[in-house]
């Protein structure tokens, strides 16, 4: 039996995503992982999150969670959620300047006043539903459309340094990444667990992935 470890350092919206993956993947075994041995016996990682980025790298230093998110990171189908996406970039500006796990190339920043196509300002957090535009195939995308919209709640947004780790962008005032692969990781600005039938298309492709991917 497959299992996937959903981690658990005390922030983020853990039960609605285990929930969504025992749906798509009922035969798979779905477990809250805590501590670094339960991350280190998954077949596969999910990185979950809403919250600070400051209290996330925090929790997993105290938790003694980071070197197994990184060793999961490097060898097994890994999927970074909201905050878990921005927590895999190099930098992030919130509260002040935080130091990310770097697995990621690029910075994360704060949407500046931004304004739509017709110069009208858009609120800030950016919440609701919104178009990801596919820039490269890939296995998470399988029976997903180009320009489906999946819901999204952040207030900063990734700024890849390398355009080859970007599969899709979005356009809320300024294009951002906001779906990132490099490897046997995935990540996500937008929350799949709250996407509606592509939402849990892309759960179930994730957890059919073997983490192999071509090179865009």
């Amino acid at each position: 039996m497959s299992t996937v470890a959903v981690l658990d350092y005390g922030m983020g919206n853990l039960r609605s995503v285990a929930k969504a993956l025992e749906h798509v993947a009922p035969k798979a075994r779905v477990v809250l992982a805590a501590d670094a041995r339960t991350i280190a016996a998954a077949d596969r990682v999910v990185f979950p999150g809403q919250g600070a980025i400051r209290g996330c790298m925090q929790a997993l230093l105290r938790d003694e969670l980071r070197e197994a998110v990184m060793q999961a990171a490097r060898e097994r189908p890994f999927l970074g959620i909201c905050l878990g996406l921005q927590a895999l970039y190099e930098h992030s500006e919130e509260g002040g300047g935080v130091a990310g796990l770097g697995l990621l190339a690029g910075s994360v920043r704060l949407f500046m006043a931004p304004v739509d196509a017709t110069g009208a300002r858009l609120k800030v957090p950016h919440m609701g539903w919104n178009q990801v535009r596919q820039r490269c195939p890939h296995p998470l995308w399988e029976g997903i459309a180009d320009e489906t919209r999946f819901y999204f709640v952040h207030s900063y947004y990734a700024d890849a340094a390398d355009a080859a780790e970007t599969i899709g962008v979005t356009d809320y005032g300024v294009r951002f990444t906001s779906a990132a692969a490099y490897g046997n990781i995935f990540a996500v600005q937008f929350h799949p667990e709250k996407s509606q039938r592509a939402g849990l298309r892309l759960l179930q492709n994730f957890m059919a992935w073997d983490g192999r991917t071509e090179k865009c």
